[in-house]
């Protein structure tokens, strides 16, 4: 396996984005041998959560590693938080790291066409913004929109809506303290989809208290009114923020966090990327 740090090549002065933290990907990369001599995996780009005013380490390489271990090729992307954080700077961000996975993926032995985004929390929010903006004329000036085509998203207790109160905070770290209701709709996911998102698995407990699980609903909705192919998990239990579910992202203190049912989540989505949204 390699293990390397990896700069974004985006031109934040060019395009208006503001100073400070500068985007780049933590890579978790399978080596071949000679039993899998030229072989082409699925590459998963992922957006640990923080309300967009950190990034949670428990979402982040624990996550890819389980990936990793899947035989899909992970990347952990670092992507502007707190007063560094703006709309479309993120998502500019997150469709650059699309970019830099598929223009590499000859060197780190990716398919070119199994390229997912999955993210949680905010992170979800901004794993579904890039799947629903990464055709759009916004994304357009950085380059050829197939250079930055998802083709899966996993969302993992996602913010998805800016209509009303209870994500508010996310909202103006992205737009500042008085977001109009215009920049809101533009980041309320769920009337952004169009037949181009991709499939997406997607996974929510039902007494979360921080992202409440309408977001899950509203994004399962949205997809099924496209006919968009899409897994959605309802699952009784557990507070928000569980990322694997249990010790492995967690204290031993920390006991809510690791309910056992929502646990199956890394594998089931595994099975979406590669039985479902990745078929041939």
């Amino acid at each position: 396996m390699q293990h390397f740090k990896v700069e974004l090549d985006l031109d934040y002065e060019k395009l208006n984005l503001g100073g400070g933290h500068r985007a780049f990907m933590q890579c978790y990369i399978p080596s071949n041998f000679d039993f899998s001599e030229g072989r082409k995996r699925p590459a998963i780009v992922i957006c640990p959560g923080g309300g967009y005013g950190h990034l949670s380490s428990r979402e982040a390489e624990p996550i890819a590693l389980q990936y990793l271990a899947a035989d899909i090729t992970a990347f952990v992307l670092y992507y502007s938080v707190d007063e560094d954080a703006g709309f479309p700077r993120c998502l500019f961000e997150a469709l650059t790291a699309v970019k830099t996975v598929r223009e590499n993926a000859e060197e780190w032995h990716i398919n070119p066409d199994q390229i997912a985004i999955g993210g949680f929390s905010a992170g979800g929010h901004l794993a579904a913004t890039a799947s629903a903006y990464w055709d759009s004329e916004l994304a357009a000036v950085l380059g050829d929109k197939d250079a930055l085509k998802i083709n899966a998203a996993v969302l993992s207790y996602a913010v998805v809506s800016a209509k009303g109160t209870e994500n508010i905070n996310c909202f103006k770290r992205l737009f500042g303290e008085d977001p109009s209701e215009a920049q809101l709709l533009s980041v309320s996911i769920e009337d952004h989809i169009t037949d181009s998102f991709p499939p997406t698995f997607i996974w929510h407990t039902a007494t979360d208290q921080i992202v409440p699980v309408r977001n899950s609903l509203l994004m399962g909705q949205s997809l099924s009114a496209q006919k968009i192919p899409f897994e959605l998990h309802i699952y009784p239990r557990g507070p928000h923020g569980m990322a694997l579910c249990d010790l492995r992202t967690a204290k031993e203190t920390q006991t809510k966090l690791c309910e056992e049912l929502p646990r199956r989540w890394i594998t089931d989505s595994i099975r979406f990327l590669k039985e479902i949204a990745f078929k041939k």
